[in-house]
């Protein structure tokens, strides 16, 4: 079984916790990110009411049974500097999908990498999840790089796989096995 509440994941220089009012700056200050708002809820105005819902969403998704999102804030400040979710949607086929994202101002430092290794670490202990999957552009090295250094293999070029925007663009498969042999639950 699941676990029914978003857990607090540290492992420096990231802590990976539930989202806070706190977080809206962040939130905000990728609304004008050139891709964040295209594949991601975050709202492309930035509005303050519009970024306090997009934080509503965060802690609606489990709920919901969409899965877990999470902001990823620095572990010795909290300051949030991104956002990552283990998507459960296709838990019952014993998979799950990961996403992220990490403002501008804080990429290149490593944080992305950190967040997706403890992500992957946790869900891997997870009952019913064998598989866990991530889609990313190529022309996104540093993501693609991240997800390899986590354990993540690249299964291949998905063409026109993601809309982005008004177009459908070409995604990498990515994918990481955990736990060989437990079936999904149920």
């Amino acid at each position: 079984m699941l676990p029914t509440t978003v857990p607090r994941l540290e492992h420096p220089p990231v802590l990976l916790r539930p989202f806070a009012a706190k977080d809206q700056d962040v939130v905000a200050s990728v609304a004008s990110d050139p891709l964040i708002p295209l594949v991601t809820t975050v709202p492309a105005s930035g509005r303050a009411e519009e970024v306090a819902a997009y934080i509503q969403r965060q802690h609606d998704r489990l709920g919901e049974g969409a899965g877990y999102s999470f902001a990823i804030a620095d572990s010795t400040t909290d300051e949030a500097v991104g956002q990552i979710g283990l998507w459960t949607r296709e838990v019952h086929l014993g998979r799950a999908s990961v996403g992220y994202w990490v403002a501008p101002a804080f990429r290149r430092h490593g944080y992305a990498r950190a967040a997706l290794m403890t992500l992957s670490q946790w869900a891997s202990t997870l009952d019913g999840i064998h598989r866990l999957q991530l889609f990313v552009e190529p022309w996104n090295e540093g993501s693609w790089r991240a997800a390899e250094a986590c354990g993540y293999h690249r299964e291949g070029l998905l063409r026109r796989w993601e809309r982005v925007g008004d177009e459908y663009r070409d995604m990498y498969a990515y994918s990481r096995l955990t736990t060989e042999g437990r079936p999904p639950p149920g």
